[in-house]
């Protein structure tokens, strides 16, 4: 169990309204610089992959509040002679490998940060059916916004096990301050240039979180 603290004023202030501010004032213009970036990677997974473009699904927010995930797409919808889905690594392009490797194919959720719907900072919006599958202390994680990074993010991501990264997320929610999400931020650019923990051993991403013991 994660201890709660007594929140400072000037955190206390941050949390209410710096935070959302702090998004805002960095995500306009990144979405305005990075435009030619976003125009490009478009077109290239249009021409690679097809269409769609964009990667939509259903992810639970503030309070498990479900809102639409953006992400550029990076797998096929290539299916075996059965008829059935093939696995991930089978589907994942090397466009799509060259996105993940880089963080690229999360740049569409910049939308989403513009929205209200996610944050820069926090715990990694992962999918609706894990809901019913925390414990109490793991739901913890959406007492706060989801974010593009977030503190378990920088402290393994994908290479750590899911009770290691709900614990970095439930430490987040209970400790997060204007500073340390600008530490998180300088973090994050960093493991993407070292592309540190961008997956687990013997799988694309993470293996599935089927709840803990």
């Amino acid at each position: 169990m994660s201890e709660h603290r007594s929140i400072p004023v000037s955190d206390g202030v941050y949390r209410r309204y710096g935070k959302r501010l702090l998004d805002l004032a960095l995500t306009v213009p990144a979405l305005v610089l990075l435009s030619p970036l976003l125009a490009l990677i478009a077109v290239l997974v249009r021409v690679t992959m097809g269409e769609p473009v964009l990667f939509r699904q259903q992810r639970p927010g503030l309070h498990g509040q479900p809102f639409i995930l953006y992400k550029f797409r990076t797998m096929t919808d290539a299916y075996d002679a059965e008829g059935r889905v093939r696995s991930e690594a089978d589907r994942l392009t090397p466009l799509g490998r060259l996105l993940r490797s880089a963080s690229l194919d999360e740049l569409p959720e910049l939308w989403n940060v513009l929205k209200g719907e996610m944050s820069l900072v926090g715990p990694r919006p992962l999918l609706m059916k894990y809901l019913e599958r925390y414990t109490p202390e793991q739901a913890r994680r959406h007492e706060v916004r989801p974010g593009l990074t977030g503190w378990a993010q920088v402290n393994g991501r994908n290479a750590i096990s899911w009770e290691q990264k709900f614990a970095l997320d439930v430490w987040y929610v209970d400790h997060f301050s204007f500073w340390l999400d600008l530490k998180i931020m300088a973090l994050t650019a960093w493991k993407i240039l070292k592309r540190e923990g961008i997956s687990q051993p013997g799988h694309v991403t993470m293996e599935e979180f089927r709840g803990s013991l």
